[in-house]
């Protein structure tokens, strides 16, 4: 019965600590930017994908990955395009990709009331497969892989934009290939996290990584572990008290949020602004 118990909890753990460790890392990045609404409207454009899977009876992590990439494409043009900054074009795709979303459950004879449209709003602690873990992993992957080889070129663009476009560098595709990435991670995370929690792998690490040091490198760092932990944390107390994995995930990283920002050196030195340091 244990090793029963084991083998289907053990895909979660896995799960959770690869969709920790790559949001934390990608949510670095995001804050950055101050896309602090990009991580709503991506998960709502990922669950608005996996409603459609459910509609179309297609596997809806396949689906939940398309929105959630053409959200993240149609980003940088719709801002460049139409003049208007991210956050403004994030408030227009959050709530269309919500409509969507429950249009798709609505059109669904017999779902809404079902397990399968639950994952996608809580999440589920059995549901998750090694399909799942391996999408992640690959996810993690790439990122990590990412932002390893072109580190240079990231610090540049996440800095200052346009001081590292005239210095050559392709900061426009840095930009997009990093919502991209944040895209697919948060498409990957969902059926473990659900539609409506799914952001917090993405921001509550990375805040709390930043409440500990205003090194970029350092919150590279930390913000991955900080999710791996969170996330599981959270998994382990959504087996023992028989919560929603969502919501467990989602009170542990924002327990560990405040451990973060009470013993934070930014409370105890004001004004402190002292800029991140290169990469070497």
């Amino acid at each position: 019965m244990v090793q029963l118990m084991w083998s289907l909890i053990l895909p979660s753990l896995v799960a959770g600590a690869l969709a920790g460790a790559s949001g934390g890392l990608l949510g670095v990045a995001a804050l950055r930017l101050r896309l602090s609404a990009l991580g709503y409207a991506m998960a709502h454009a990922a669950f608005a994908g996996a409603a459609l899977g459910l509609w179309l009876g297609l596997p809806p992590l396949l689906t939940a990955f398309l929105f959630a990439s053409a959200a993240a494409f149609l980003l940088g043009p719709l801002s460049e395009k139409t003049g208007l900054p991210a956050d403004a074009v994030l408030a227009i795709l959050f709530p269309l990709t919500m409509a969507l979303g429950f249009l798709f459950l609505a059109l669904t004879p017999g779902l809404p009331l079902t397990s399968p449209a639950l994952t996608l709003f809580w999440g589920s602690l059995l549901g998750v497969g090694w399909a799942d873990v391996s999408f992640l992993a690959g996810i993690f992957g790439v990122s990590a892989g990412f932002l390893l080889l072109f580190r240079r070129e990231v610090w540049a663009s996440l800095v200052e934009r346009r001081l590292a476009e005239e210095a050559g560098i392709p900061a426009r595709w840095i930009l997009w290939t990093l919502l991209f990435l944040l895209g697919a991670g948060v498409a990957g995370s969902m059926r473990l996290v659900g539609g409506l929690l799914v952001y917090v792998v993405l921001f509550l690490p990375a805040s709390s990584a930043a409440q500990l040091t205003l090194d970029l490198r350092r919150q590279f760092l930390l913000a991955p572990l900080l999710g791996t932990f969170s996330a599981l944390v959270g998994v382990g107390l959504s087996f023992w008290a028989d919560l929603p994995v969502g919501t467990a995930i989602a009170l542990t990283a924002c327990a560990v949020f405040l451990f973060c920002w009470a013993i934070s050196p930014r409370r105890r030195v004001q004004g402190l602004a002292k800029p991140p340091a290169p990469f070497p």
